[in-house]
């Protein structure tokens, strides 16, 4: 017998939180169809001609699993609006540079397995954790919050936090000027601490609006 508030899609995020294969693949059949229904009726006009469009939203979700923070939601609706705004971000946000942003900050500062975001209510109080547990939490968080952000935010929060290069640095490899990456990075932190406060309370219905391409 499951224990309390433990669901089947629970169940299978803990087999695949433990490197369970298994966990993985009952993972999408139980979601993926939902979810690619879901995307496909949100898409813009643009996006919806695209027919390599649907061909991403499997590997989108795929690549979130296996590269990004361990999450850990007991309902089937708040797991698949977290999916459906993660898959819907790559797809419009320059797909290739999240799937490569993602495993690129996993590979290069992996969290802990023991690591894992309950996303279904408020955070509340934990009993006296370590501080690299803390630091090792508020790190997930801030990773799962990039995934929801635009891939401009994303790329100039990526370059200055994970990369540590100036904002002279930064402009030279966006094209701007040092000043204009300083105030795109000043923006992009309180999006960045916006959707993390939504999360960390959560929050995860994103827009109604279609995506667009």
């Amino acid at each position: 017998m499951l224990e309390a508030r433990e669901t089947e899609t629970s169940r299978l995020l803990k087999k695949w939180h433990n490197g369970e294969r298994a966990g993985l693949e009952g993972l999408l059949e139980r979601h993926l169809p939902w979810i690619r229904n879901h995307v496909r009726g949100r898409l813009g006009p643009f996006l919806r001609k695209k027919a390599e469009t649907m061909d991403y939203v499997q590997d989108a979700m795929v690549q979130f699993l296996k590269f990004g923070p361990n999450i850990l939601v007991a309902d089937d609706d708040h797991f698949r609006a977290l999916l459906v705004r993660i898959v819907e971000n790559s797809i419009r946000n320059r797909y290739d540079w999240f799937k490569a942003r993602r495993r690129a900050v996993s590979r290069e500062k992996p969290l802990p397995r023991d690591t894992v975001l309950s996303i279904d209510s408020p955070v509340g109080k934990v009993e006296r954790p370590s501080q690299e547990a803390v630091n090792n939490e508020n790190e997930a968080w801030v990773r799962l919050g990039l995934e929801l952000i635009d891939a401009e935010d994303s790329e100039v929060l990526i370059l200055r936090q994970w990369q540590d290069l100036s904002f002279a640095a930064i402009g030279e490899r966006l094209d701007i000027s040092a000043d204009a990456a300083r105030m795109r990075h000043n923006r992009a932190v309180t999006r960045l601490t916006r959707e993390v406060g939504k999360l960390r309370r959560g929050q995860i219905g994103g827009s109604d609006d279609d995506c667009t391409g």
